[in-house]
């Protein structure tokens, strides 16, 4: 009985590891990684980036100064930045967006972290 459990226990850890490799996402900017996230369905995906791009710079919405670099992970400030809705065609409903310092931001509201800079 115990044999069969520690084998199902390995078998089970054996199974979760393509999902764990491929839960994870590096993103580069610049030619640098500049972080990683844990799942890669976090923000605008690949396809979709262009046309979120065109929508965001149709939509011309203020450009807030912030001290600091816009990058990935960073933490914007609660008051002096305005956030809007991503569209649910994005995919990024659950996610705001801003232009700070001359970039478009993906932002998860509740930490107003930076998840993604829109290129």
């Amino acid at each position: 009985m115990r044999k069969e459990m520690i084998a199902l226990a390995v078998l089970a850890g054996v199974a979760a590891i393509p999902a764990i490799a491929n839960a994870q996402a590096v993103i580069v900017r610049d030619g640098e990684t500049v972080g990683v996230v844990a799942d890669d369905s976090f923000g605008i995906t690949d396809d979709l980036r262009p046309r979120f791009r065109e929508y965001v710079v149709q939509e011309n919405v203020p450009n807030y100064s912030v001290p600091g670099q816009v990058m990935v992970g960073a933490r914007l400030p609660e008051i002096g930045v305005t956030y809007y809705d991503v569209p649910s065609q994005y995919g990024a409903h659950r996610y705001r967006y801003s232009r700070v310092n001359g970039e478009y931001v993906i932002v998860e509201p509740q930490t107003r972290k930076i998840i993604q800079v829109i290129e």
